[in-house]
């Protein structure tokens, strides 16, 4: 399975506007890509259907032809954390179910980008979570660090449960959460040096604050050449 798992510090912090962001960059090296998000809480009814907003970000970002329930497998209509979600709706979170999901995406994609619900330990049912989801699914990640106040620790920790767990963090992206942060380039110089020091992992963009969450609007801000080794590509073009 060729792809990257896209996790993050917290909820909120930009998981899916990086997600179609890579996929787009991903799309522009020339592979067929594919959005996968698993697991998923929170729906609203639009146009007699239930929805997911980050599904359909993922469905739009993907260039292959795909149906709402392949890139989100496991949709639930509460928006809170997923074993509660599923508690509530009568269901449990099956984990076969997710890794055939992406098994069956990874035949017709040449690189799917699955990204993770809230952060890298949200409980998935009564005896795993998200980092089990990750394990199994064996694919490198890419970290998402929120950038407001306590980004810092909240990455860094982040990092080292990933390295506990022996999955290859391939470098992280910074996504512009308070854009009136104080010192926020010194912030993002200091997570540079840390990553880099601590983990060998690179910064592959830093994303200001943006209107739109759509793959096209964040690709220009994720780094073309770092992302390279990830796609196995020497021909990713820095346009858009």
């Amino acid at each position: 399975m060729r792809g990257c798992f896209v996790t993050g510090t917290d909820t909120e912090v930009g998981k899916t506007r990086v997600s179609a962001g890579l996929l787009r960059r991903a799309a522009q090296a020339g592979l067929r890509v594919a959005g996968y998000k698993p697991v998923s809480a929170g729906m609203e009814w639009v146009d007699g259907h239930w929805v997911n907003d980050d599904v359909q970000t993922l469905l739009a970002a993907s260039n292959i032809p795909l149906q709402p329930h392949e890139v989100g497998p496991c949709q639930l209509q509460e928006p809170c954390a997923p074993h509660l979600a599923a508690r509530s709706a009568g269901v449990s979170i099956d984990r076969t179910t997710l890794l055939l999901g992406a098994q069956q995406l990874s035949q017709r994609a040449d690189f799917i980008v699955a990204e993770g619900a809230g952060g890298l330990c949200v409980p998935l049912g009564p005896d795993w979570d998200s980092s089990h989801l990750m394990v199994a699914l064996g694919l490198p990640v890419v970290l998402v660090v929120g950038l407001r106040l306590g980004c810092i620790n909240h990455a860094l920790l982040t990092a080292e449960a990933l390295q506990k767990r022996r999955l290859r963090l391939v470098g992280w992206v910074g996504n512009t959460v308070d854009p009136d942060m104080l010192h926020l380039e010194g912030n993002i110089d200091t997570l540079r040096h840390e990553f880099q020091e601590r983990f060998d992992a690179s910064c592959l963009g830093i994303v200001p604050r943006l209107p739109a969450a759509t793959g096209e609007a964040v690709a220009p801000y994720l780094d073309a050449v770092a992302l390279q080794s990830l796609f196995g590509s020497n021909t990713l073009s820095t346009s858009v």
